[in-house]
């Protein structure tokens, strides 16, 4: 019993300071905010995915604390600008930086 005790008690410890080296910083996301930034890449994808117009195949989202990164190709000109609506349009987005190209 005393082993066991012993071996719960490092797992706890060990898993309390690995949470608190999950904060926030200006180049890494915290354990919450990289959640949150997944979430917020599958409602984008999604939408995009359900936009007829647009080839959701082709075009990339990355998503890192709010700011929806797209990028990709599209075959008209136009597509650029509606797949940068469609990510501003999805709550939680903050920025969208649109990095998307016409082939």
């Amino acid at each position: 019993m005393k082993i066991a005790q012993k071996f719960a008690t490092a797992v706890f410890i060990a898993s309390t300071l690995g949470l608190a080296g999950c904060a926030s910083t200006p180049t890494q996301e915290s354990a919450g905010e990289y959640i949150d930034d997944a979430a917020l890449t599958t409602k984008v994808k999604a939408s995009i995915f359900n936009e007829p117009s647009l080839k959701s195949t082709e075009i990339n989202v990355e998503t890192f604390k709010g700011t929806v990164q797209l990028s990709g190709f599209v075959a008209q000109p136009a597509d650029i600008s509606r797949a940068g609506d469609i990510a501003r349009g999805v709550k939680g987005v903050k920025q969208v930086k649109n990095d998307i190209r016409v082939k």
